[in-house]
């Protein structure tokens, strides 16, 4: 039986048991989950997990309730329906609600890659191994995984599509002393991890943080290579594009305000890669820009957040919304072609271009000649690998505290001098990003893994006036 077939099952069951008036919403997702971790440069665990999951929401006598389940058998199903009418019997009214999608063409998704939805664990072993041996005797440690999903979705209004999706993420660091090097990328293909790329990147950089010397506080000019710039997608998606928050006047967004640097254009691009072609209510997927070369012109919305603010949904329809908004889950920093630096495509492990010369932070601080580019532009600031511990001070404004990891170093004259140790920092991301603030792009953008299903967040490294650092990261 399709996931297809369990939906509409469902939908059939609601007519009978609520009669014909009761609106319901079913998607059936099967998600296939497979993961080879390592440490101290072994494999110690290989594990792999399937399950399919059926989520209803119904309306009935105008109050909604929502239910899931995972069995597929006709009693567990109709358990699924009795369970759902009777939360529904209990809860409040609910004039807010928004009303199913109507029927609408779905767009059909990514490439779907079926080597990576069934690749093995000897296939994921390989990239650990090469990983490993590319890390040259430094101890290493990290993961490699694939994914793999396929859904439906229908409801009373007759809607229905399908849709199914494949990825594969590696994610590793390489320890020399105290020092950490890192280095992770998102791909729909299993085929394009590099594992003996991405382990010799991680082990360049780890040496090259070897005997960090310690900065004190302040402003400083940042390069932030891909999976820093993460985190500020991540913080942005979150607190400042979603459309409930936006609302409740919690967001730093205003609509059509300059809000960022000419060379920020931000678009939410599920069909981009690793995404299924529609949201939990069953509205097609799209490419939204949310600011477009500085310019906020957009948050995201689900049915009821957006009939609230009189807007379409922007299909971004999830489990939790309804408490925590609608959420961009699939940002991508897009490189602005007429301010775009960096060399050719970047060496997956290189060093710092031209060199240390005098000494200094060995090759290996910059990683690849984008993010050479960028730094050899600063002429005192610090290259930043990678943010951690983040949160938020304040969300209107989005002030966010966090620290450093897996390397930082002092730039000179366009060259790494010196490893420093991890700060603690307090910043705002718009103001960061704000007009006059961002001084170059990357043009090699890179896909960084999350730790929710489907969602990536894509950037090239970029090149900031100032970043606030705060104090020492036991500060």
């Amino acid at each position: 039986m399709t996931e297809l077939d369990v939906a509409g099952q469902v939908v059939e069951l609601v007519r009978r048991l609520a009669g014909p008036d009761a609106q319901a919403e079913v998607t059936v997702t099967r998600t296939d989950l497979a993961l080879t971790r390592f440490a101290n440069s072994f494999i110690h665990q290989n594990v792999a997990e399937s399950g399919t999951a059926v989520r209803l929401r119904l309306h009935v006598d105008g109050r909604t309730a929502a239910g899931t389940g995972s069995l597929l058998d006709p009693e567990g199903l109709a358990a699924l329906v009795e369970r759902t009418l009777a939360a529904a019997r209990l809860v409040p009214t609910d004039p807010a609600w928004p009303g199913l999608a109507p029927p609408s063409p779905v767009p059909p998704g990514t490439v779907f890659d079926e080597a990576t939805a069934y690749a093995s664990p000897d296939e994921r072993a390989a990239r650990v191994r090469a990983f490993v041996d590319a890390a040259g005797g430094l101890e290493t440690a990290g993961f490699c995984r694939t994914a793999y999903r396929s859904g439906a979705f229908a409801n009373s209004a007759g809607h229905s599509t399908v849709g199914r999706t494949a990825e594969a993420a590696m994610d590793g660091i390489a320890r020399s002393g105290g020092a950490d090097g890192v280095a992770r990328r998102c791909a729909d293909r299993l085929g394009d991890l590099d594992g003996a790329a991405l382990g010799a990147r991680a082990a360049a950089k780890a040496r090259a943080a070897a005997d960090p010397v310690e900065l004190p506080p302040g402003r400083y000019e940042v390069v932030l290579e891909p999976a820093a710039v993460a985190d500020l997608l991540q913080n942005l998606a979150w607190y400042g594009f979603n459309g409930k928050r936006y609302a409740e006047r919690q967001s730093f967004a205003e609509l059509g305000t300059v809000q960022f640097d000419p060379a920020v254009t931000l678009v939410d691009d599920p069909l981009h890669a690793s995404a299924l072609p529609y949201d939990m209510e069953g509205t097609p997927r799209h490419a939204l820009t949310l600011v477009d070369a500085g310019t906020t012109t957009a948050v995201a919305h689900d049915r009821r957040s957006g009939a609230e603010a009189a807007a379409a949904s922007t299909g971004h329809g999830m489990p939790g919304a309804a408490t925590f908004g609608p959420i961009p889950h699939n940002l991508r920093l897009l490189p602005a072609a007429a301010r775009a630096v960096g060399g050719d495509s970047p060496s997956p492990v290189g060093g710092t271009p031209g060199g240390t010369p005098g000494g200094g932070a060995p090759p290996g601080a910059v990683a690849d000649a984008d993010t050479g580019a960028l730094v050899a532009g600063v002429e005192r600031g610090l290259l930043v690998s990678d943010f951690w511990y983040t949160r938020v001070l304040d969300p209107k404004r989005l002030v966010i505290t966090g620290l450093t990891r897996n390397g930082v170093w002092l730039v000179e004259d366009g060259v790494p001098t010196r490893p420093v140790r991890d700060f603690r920092f307090t910043e705002s991301y718009p103001r960061a990003l704000g007009p006059g603030q961002v001084l170059g792009l990357g043009r090699q953008p890179v896909r960084q893994p999350d730790r929710v299903d489907g969602s990536w967040w894509e950037a090239p490294p970029l090149r900031l006036a100032s970043w606030n650092f705060t104090g020492g990261a036991s500060g």
